[in-house]
């Protein structure tokens, strides 16, 4: 009898500890479940290391560009760009550089889900742009006939044979314009970020050099017969982190 009294305590004395083990790993894995993985929220700051590139491979082009943005929603951020360029573009009758400071203002939208821990990006976006730059027309060629040359009219050749040399500047000149963007940003260390995105550009207005059409406008790139353009940016930034969400 003794034998069956010791027995049945020790199957008690088992279930209990076992139902505890149990409980135990019950509130260990939900408490594990119930972890929250913040990520920062913060000012990210940077340039784009394209344009000194693009300079190193073109004599007619100088340029810098500084990049932002601040997130203010898990997948969404407010973002800027500023920047300089000087760009010289050479015509068959004509040859001007427009030199200029430009500001872009918008937003990203990240359309990738990250797993933990991650802080990848693939970027919808938009911007709306400004430049104020002046132009100088370095040298044309006037396309008007020679009166004194009657073998003009007969021979169809109406571009007298000389240039004009005298540059004429004019500042004050500005542009206006929307474009859309898409992209990659990959964090390749801990707050550091490399990103490349290609916007599709529309212009909306343009103040043009007297007598002179503007082929260039800092931030928008060559501007064509479609008002429309294309451009590309490569940039390096940080994470500055101010909370965790």
């Amino acid at each position: 009898m003794l034998k069956y009294i010791i027995s049945i305590c020790l199957f008690f004395v088992f279930v209990d500890g076992f139902s505890q083990e149990q409980k135990k790993d019950t509130l260990t894995n939900s408490k594990k479940d119930s972890i929250l993985y913040k990520t920062n929220y913060g000012l990210r700051l940077g340039v784009d290391i394209s344009k000194p590139i693009l300079a190193q491979f073109n004599s007619s082009y100088s340029g810098f560009e500084i990049v932002g943005d601040y997130r203010i929603k898990k997948n969404f951020y407010l973002a800027a760009e500023i920047g300089y360029e000087e760009e010289t573009t050479a015509e068959d009758y004509s040859n001007s550089t427009v030199k200029g400071n430009y500001l872009r203002l918008g937003f990203n939208f990240n359309a990738y889900q990250n797993w933990l821990d991650m802080n990848n990006e693939v970027i919808l976006g938009y911007r709306y742009g400004f430049s104020l730059f002046e132009q100088t027309l370095n040298s044309y060629t006037p396309n008007v006939s020679n009166a004194n040359n009657v073998t003009n009219i007969t021979s169809g050749n109406y571009f007298p044979t000389y240039t004009i040399n005298t540059p004429i500047t004019e500042t004050g000149l500005n542009a206006h314009w929307s474009e859309f963007v898409v992209g990659f940003r990959a964090e390749t260390f801990k707050n550091f970020f490399l990103t490349f995105t290609g916007s599709y550009k529309i212009l909306m207005s343009v103040k043009d050099q007297k007598d002179f059409k503007t082929l260039y406008s800092p931030g928008f790139n060559r501007i064509f017969d479609s008002n429309t353009g294309f451009g590309f940016n490569y940039t390096i930034t940080y994470l500055i982190p101010f909370k965790k969400k």
